[in-house]
Formats: structure tokens, sequence, C-alpha cells
């Protein structure tokens, strides 16, 4: 027998998020129950890793996050709209957060943020921007009303050294910049 969900009641419902409980069948017959939290609309988002050439840096956001209940250091990310690539979001919102443009590369097929919590998936677009394009001149952000983001630019070099900075500041950092950190070793 196979695990699958089998019901699902609607919990709460607000502007962004869905909170459901889940009925499912675990594989060997016995039926559980979950409860998940899931975004309005396709529930799928984008991540940046933006590489700066030839001056070897990577774009960093830090930005409140209710949820956290702290200012987090993230890769520059968004929702995918409907109708948009992951490419496309990716591409508007590096604009939108960071004022900077660049050529998309590659883009990871969808993953799971966070499966025991949320079915929400997200796709890392690698963007590269040519730094000369951009030398001497002041890049500034293009954030919604809501949203009051700081943007750094940090050489490769100096990633884990910025990252302890920060945390050392209390400012929370996301899994994905670890996990990047950890790939560099």
């Amino acid at each position: 027998m196979k695990p699958e969900i089998i019901g699902k009641r609607v919990l709460g419902e607000g502007r962004f998020l869905t909170l459901s409980e889940l009925e499912y069948n675990d594989g060997s017959g016995k039926l559980r129950r979950w409860e998940a939290c899931d975004r309005a609309g396709n529930g799928a988002a984008a991540f940046i890793l933006a590489h700066i050439v030839p001056d070897d840096e990577l774009l960093f956001v830090r930005q409140f996050r209710p949820p956290a209940g702290r200012l987090m250091l993230e890769f520059p990310a968004g929702l995918i709209d409907p109708g948009e690539t992951p490419e496309e979001t990716a591409v508007r919102e590096l604009y939108e957060e960071t004022g900077y443009r660049g050529r998309v590369i590659g883009c990871s097929r969808p993953g799971w943020s966070s499966p025991g919590l949320t079915g929400e998936t997200i796709c890392m677009v690698k963007i590269e921007i040519d730094g000369d394009a951009y030398r001497g001149q002041t890049v500034e952000s293009h954030p919604e009303e809501c949203e009051h983001i700081e943007v750094f630019r940090v050489r490769r070099a100096e990633l884990a050294a910025f990252v302890a900075a920060q945390e050392a500041q209390g400012v929370g950092i996301d899994t994905k910049i670890y996990t990047y950190l950890a790939a560099m070793e």
C-alpha cells in the first residue's frame, strides 16, 4: 500500500495562507492526521543565487520577517506569480529587491522548503551579473511599499565571516545560506 492523502479540511484561511488538517493513509493501512500550512496561489517560489562577475561577489538581502520576529539574511527571492516561470520571477524579484539585472544561467527543479509544514516548492535560479556594468553606479532597489530591504554585496571568500558578523548582531540566517556555505567547504 502506498501512502496518500485521502482528505483535507480547512481549519483557517488568511490573505496569504491556509491552515488545513490532512487525513492520509500512512502506507501501512493506518489513517493519520497532519496539520499543514499552504500559501495562497500556486504555492511556489524562486530564490536567486546572484553571482557578480568578475568581482566574485554574491547578493544578499536583509529584511524583517514577522514569523521569525527578527531581521533575516536571505538570498533574494519571491513568489512565482500565475503564468510566470521561475526564471521570470527571479529576474523580476532580483530587480525589485536589489536593483540589479543579470542573465539567467540555470534553474533547479522545484524542491520543498519545509515539507513537514508546507507543500510550498522553491526553485534556485542562478543569475550572473556583469559587475563592470554597475561599476561607479549607485544601484537602488524597487521594493513593494510593505518591504524594507537592505542589499549586501559579499565576496564569496568573505561570506563565512559576513554571516558570523550578522549572527553576532542577532540577525537570523536563512538555512539556504548555511547550505551554500557547507557546499563551499
